[in-house]
C-alpha cells in the first residue's frame, strides 16, 4: 500500500498563509525546490482542496525559457501526476489528469492508498485536516521557514491534536529554511 503524505511549507510558527492570506514569503529557492522536487517524483496522485489547486495549476502550463531548470523539472513532475480537486463550488477544472470531486470521503481515499501504485500527497491546511482526522495521513514533510507571521492559516486545523510522529529526517537549508520529516506511530 502507498503512503498518503502531507507536504507544507509553514512560518515557523506554524502558518501556511500570513492574515493577510499571502505565503509569497514561502517561495523556495533553487536549493529547497530541487530538493522538493525529488521528495515529489515518487507522488502519482495530489489531492487538494480548490484553493490550493488554484495556486498549483500555475504548474500546468508549459515552462517558459525564463523559468529555472529546477521550475521546468517541477511542472513536468507536476504534469506527471494525477489530481483530486474537493470542491463544492469549483465548475471546472483547466489542467489535464484532473477530477473534481463534491466531498472528501475517508472510505474512498482509503481505497485509492490500497489500489494506487505510486504515494499520494494531500495539499491544503483544510482537506489534510480531514485526512488527518480520518486516520489516513501516513507521513508529513514539513518545511519550516524563517518567519514569523503572527497569525493567519494555521498548518494544522482543529482535527489534527494528539497524532503522535516519528522523526525520520531533518535537513536544513541555506538561509535557514529547515526540512522535517514524520511518520505516523
Amino acid at each position: 500500500m502507498v503512503k498518503l503524505i502531507y507536504s507544507a511549507i509553514t512560518s515557523l510558527d506554524g502558518f501556511v498563509e500570513d492574515a493577510n492570506g499571502t505565503f509569497d514569503w514561502a517561495a523556495p529557492g533553487e536549493e529547497v525546490h530541487a530538493f522538493v522536487n525529488d521528495l515529489e517524483r515518487p507522488v502519482g496522485t495530489y489531492l487538494y482542496g480548490r484553493r490550493m489547486y488554484e495556486t498549483m495549476v500555475y504548474w500546468d502550463s508549459p515552462p517558459g525559457p525564463d523559468q529555472s531548470p529546477v521550475a521546468r523539472d517541477y511542472a513536468s513532475i507536476w504534469q506527471a501526476a494525477d489530481k483530486v480537486v474537493y470542491s463544492t463550488t469549483l465548475a471546472a477544472v483547466t489542467s489535464a489528469r484532473t477530477r473534481i470531486e463534491r466531498e472528501f470521503d475517508p472510505a474512498e481515499v482509503r481505497r485509492l492508498k490500497e489500489t494506487a501504485d505510486r504515494d499520494v500527497t494531500v495539499g491544503g491546511a483544510a482537506l489534510a485536516a480531514r485526512a488527518i482526522g480520518a486516520g489516513l495521513v501516513d507521513e508529513y514533510q514539513l518545511f519550516l521557514v524563517p518567519v514569523l507571521t503572527g497569525a493567519g492559516k494555521r498548518a494544522f486545523e482543529e482535527g489534527t491534536l494528539g497524532q503522535r510522529l516519528e522523526l525520520l529526517d531533518k535537513r536544513s537549508f541555506g538561509g535557514g529554511t529547515v526540512y522535517l520529516h514524520y511518520r505516523r506511530r
